[in-house]
């Protein structure tokens, strides 16, 4: 049976990149970047003021002059004025403007003291050639790259497209998304429940996982454990849908007919099992379409970890995105685990005392208790290598989105 490692990698080797699509700038965040942004020109643009005061002649300054002639003002956005000839002139100037032609310095309003139409520099202080200013291309020459490609987009990413005029981006397409959910014993939210019946909580649960992580296109479906209604929705959902998530029915109780069902429809399986708990019966395979086909377990824990472990990479990296390597942390306390399997623990993160991650155990009762996850952060992954793992062991942590 394949280890989590080898699972993951068969499914980003099955899992193809999603198309290109060009994106208004006010519908970017959030979206995967796929082309650079450049800098259409130096930034700053020019020589930036960054403190309110005067702009004037740092080299006047150095000889020992201190007493100087305003001889207008100005501000942010407006045309750069052009000091005077005189040695003694200046120009009262504003944070965000533009530094005047001639001059090369700016010396704070707090370092002088105004008289009508002179200004005199009080104290002793040292105001070089280049102080209070932003420097033209002193962050970045225009044409350099300021945000590579395969780049999530955030507040950050949208600040630097609009400081550079991209108002519209080449990002990832976002992937329609299908949440099938399959029983009868499943009901939906707002529906009587029988005693026999539970609630539907994986599907809602996944669409809100899938939402946060930056895949907003999910819709929910149910079916039954009805043959023939699974064979016709099926079909329909393949036939719309860029990636299909599936919980329930892929173990081998007498109506789980999903396995079967997806080999007739042609959906060819990657594999089916993986040796770790919880979520040991996850299939994995890929349609005629090359569709990504996740068939989850039905128990609401595994469904939630092997999200998290394999689908959500998986969707990150056929967006574009850098592979992400995963946190280490130490474990809190000592952890026994005696099948030889990975072990998925649910841990609570806090801060050690030399300001490392360490990780607290808390365990579910079961794969069916998901109320148990409430009060933790993540779970960190146990390897099937031993069985004993003391405090201070090292592990790969995965946050819930």
């Amino acid at each position: 049976m394949l280890t989590p490692a080898e699972a993951e990698h068969l499914i980003l080797a099955n899992t193809p990149l999603f198309p290109r699509e060009d994106c208004p700038l006010a519908s970017a965040h959030g979206r995967v970047l796929r082309t650079e942004i450049r800098a259409d020109r130096d930034l700053p643009p020019f020589d930036r003021v960054t403190m309110d005061g005067y702009a004037l002649r740092a080299g006047v300054l150095a000889a020992g002059g201190r007493i100087f002639r305003v001889e207008g003002v100005q501000a942010a956005g407006m045309k750069p004025r052009q000091l005077g000839p005189e040695t003694d002139a200046c120009i009262e100037i504003m944070t965000g403007a533009m530094l005047p032609e001639g001059a090369n310095c700016v010396v704070p309003y707090e370092e002088t003291k105004r008289d009508g139409a002179t200004v005199t520099v009080v104290g002793d202080a040292v105001f070089p050639a280049g102080h209070s200013l932003h420097l033209r291309g002193s962050d970045h020459h225009q044409g350099d790259v300021i945000v590579p490609p395969d780049t999530r987009i955030t507040g950050r990413e949208i600040a630097v497209a609009a400081s550079v005029g991209a108002s519209v981006l080449t990002v990832s397409a976002s992937p329609k998304i299908a949440v099938v959910a399959t029983g009868d014993e499943l009901v939906e939210v707002d529906a009587a429940v029988a005693p026999h019946q539970i609630r539907r909580s994986n599907d809602h649960a996944l669409r809100a996982t899938l939402i946060a992580a930056g895949f907003p296109r999910v819709e929910r479906f149910h079916l039954r454990d009805v043959r023939h209604e699974i064979e016709w929705e099926l079909r329909r959902i393949f036939a719309e849908f860029d990636v299909v998530l599936i919980t329930g029915g892929v173990s081998k109780g007498k109506f789980d007919f999903l396995p079967a069902e997806l080999d007739r429809q042609g959906v060819r399986k990657i594999f089916h099992g993986v040796a770790q708990r919880p979520g040991k019966p996850f299939w994995f395979g890929v349609t005629t379409r090359r569709t990504p086909v996740f068939a989850l377990p039905g128990n609401p824990v595994s469904a939630c970890t092997c999200l998290h472990r394999y689908v959500l990479p998986a969707l990150a990296h056929a967006a574009g995105l850098k592979h992400v390597v995963p946190r280490t942390v130490a474990l809190a306390t000592p952890v026994t685990f005696k099948p030889r399997l990975a072990y998925f623990l649910p841990v609570k993160l806090s801060s050690g005392p030399r300001a490392e991650l360490l990780a607290t155990p808390e365990p579910s009762n079961s794969s069916g208790d998901f109320a148990g996850l409430v009060s933790t952060d993540g779970f960190v992954e146990l390897t099937a290598d031993q069985t004993e793992f003391g405090a201070g062991h090292l592990a790969q942590f995965y946050a819930w989105v």
